[in-house]
C-alpha cells in the first residue's frame, strides 16, 4: 500500500510545489494515511482544504484502501 500512496502523492506534488509547498508521507496506520505538509503549505490558512479536498480525494481515488488522511 505504501508504494501506491507514494505514487498517488507524486501526482499531487507538482501542484503543491508550484505554490512553494510539498507533502511528505509520514506513516500508514491501517486505513489512515498520515502526511506532513511542508514549505508554504505547512503554514497556509488553506492547508486543511488542501489536505481534505485535494490530497485525501486523490488518495482515495487511486488507493481505495485509504480511509482518511491526517496531517501531523
Amino acid at each position: 500500500m505504501k508504494e501506491k500512496v507514494e505514487k498517488a502523492l507524486e501526482t499531487i506534488r507538482p501542484a503543491l510545489q508550484a505554490d512553494g509547498g510539498n507533502v511528505e508521507l509520514v506513516s500508514i496506520e491501517g486505513p489512515v494515511v498520515k502526511v506532513r505538509l511542508q514549505g508554504a503549505c505547512g503554514s497556509c490558512p488553506m492547508a486543511t482544504v488542501t489536505l481534505k479536498q485535494m490530497i485525501e480525494v486523490r488518495l482515495k481515488e487511486m488507493v481505495p484502501e485509504v480511509g482518511s488522511v491526517e496531517s501531523v
